[in-house]
């Protein structure tokens, strides 16, 4: 059923858009590649964008109520893997910048948990859920540090990580505090998560990551470990 409120006329125009730039001798191995279980049309990440870039253009949202209902109908409604990135896209353009408030979260929750692969979470844990961390601190500390204990992996993932490209704003207290419950996980994503974020901090202070690593080394997976000593001089 098609969601009320959204723009049909810029998801249909997507769509067909999509599917003309297809290219289904690289679908397979594109979702192999990825281990995904919905197919690919075949247009690679700068095609996506052309046609993000001019059927986005030609179809601005009103409303933050109309963005959201668009983004969620593109989302649910996909049939294809690149329609799901187009979704995300639509959540990053600048013009919708205004929208980047905790009334989105509930929205960036639900491509998180759906979603529920690194190359969707990635982008919404670093590039919405940490801008929004920064500007609304009040509102999503507590959020993401409650999503660091959750039973969903990939809001702990998102947790973890919304701070990697913070540098010298990164709340290192909130990252430790994120890191803290997840130590002892053996899932590979929150291992590497751990590393990923302690060695984007270690561009601002090596120093800090090295002391964190040598007095929790007992505690970090070998992979969180060397993942977040990468960037720190022996």
């Amino acid at each position: 059923m098609a969601m009320s409120g959204a723009d049909r006329a810029l998801i249909d125009e997507l769509r067909q858009e999509l599917r003309g730039a297809a290219d289904p001798s690289r679908a397979p191995r594109m979702q192999a590649y990825m281990k995904s279980a919905m197919p690919y049309l075949g247009v690679d990440s700068s095609g996506v964008k052309a046609v993000c870039r001019d059927v986005f253009g030609r179809h601005p949202l009103g409303s933050l109520r109309t963005w959201i209902s668009t983004v969620r109908a593109m989302w649910r409604e996909a049939s294809h893997r690149e329609e799901r990135y187009a979704a995300i896209a639509l959540t990053g353009l600048p013009y919708y910048r205004q929208h980047q408030t905790p009334a989105a979260v509930p929205l960036y929750e639900e491509l998180i948990t759906t979603g529920a692969w690194w190359d969707y979470v990635d982008e919404v844990a670093v590039r919405r859920i940490g801008p929004m961390l920064l500007a609304h601190s009040g509102v999503i500390r507590p959020l993401v540090l409650d999503w660091s204990t959750s039973p969903d992996m990939w809001k702990r993932r998102t947790a973890i990580i919304c701070q990697v490209v913070a540098k010298d704003r990164t709340d290192l207290e909130l990252l430790y505090a994120c890191i803290e419950p997840n130590t002892g996980d053996r899932e590979f994503f929150i291992r590497k998560a751990i590393g990923w974020a302690l060695r984007a901090y270690a561009w601002t202070d090596p120093a800090a990551v090295a002391t964190y690593v040598e007095l929790n080394a007992g505690r970090l997976s070998g992979l969180s470990r060397r993942e977040a000593l990468r960037n720190v001089a022996g």
